[in-house]
């Protein structure tokens, strides 16, 4: 079963995941003061996730001064916080996604290849850049663990559209 691409310049729809770092929700979608660049990646099982996501905490900073980051997977809260403890990840870690919040977003859904992977369903890499007012501005997602943005390129687009307040593209 394929999912639909996401509507991008329509609203992302409010989702809420479980932080790893605390008690909290983490909510994107919303209307907030400030853009958010949402990041999804397979899950613990995966050793480029890992180094995709380390690249992105030793350049943080410069991405929290231009928008929010939040990245989530469809682990569990075991298997989030054991990553979290392991690499000390700075940015907020969510996890629990549901299948649904996948497809929603037009994301590639995998089934594990055995049980060493993982034991459950698990959403193919996106990055996601969502307006302060909730609307979907740009959309990255791969099929496959391999395809992965360019972060400093990625950022420094965002920062142009962000400064020249650009209108979404692919929409004709």
């Amino acid at each position: 079963m394929t999912s639909a691409k996401p509507n991008v310049g329509a609203p992302i729809g409010e989702m809420s995941f479980h932080s790893a770092a605390s008690a909290d929700l983490l909510t994107i979608g919303q209307n907030k003061d400030r853009w958010t660049m949402l990041f999804v990646y397979r899950g613990k099982h995966c050793p480029r996730c890992k180094r995709f996501l380390n690249k992105l905490n030793a350049v943080l900073s410069d991405w929290t001064d231009v928008l929010d980051v939040v990245v989530v997977s469809a682990d569990t809260k075991e298997k989030a916080q054991a990553d979290l403890a392991e690499f000390g990840w700075d940015f907020d870690l969510g996890y629990g996604m549901t299948e649904s919040q996948m497809r929603s977003l037009g994301l590639y859904v995998s089934m594990p290849l055995s049980e060493a992977e993982t034991t459950g369903v698990f959403a193919e890499p996106g990055a996601f850049a969502i307006r302060p007012n909730g609307t979907l501005m740009l959309v990255d997602i791969s099929n496959g663990p391999a395809a992965r943005p360019d972060l400093e390129e990625l950022l420094d687009g965002m920062k142009f559209n962000i400064d020249n307040d650009r209108p979404e593209r692919g929409t004709a």
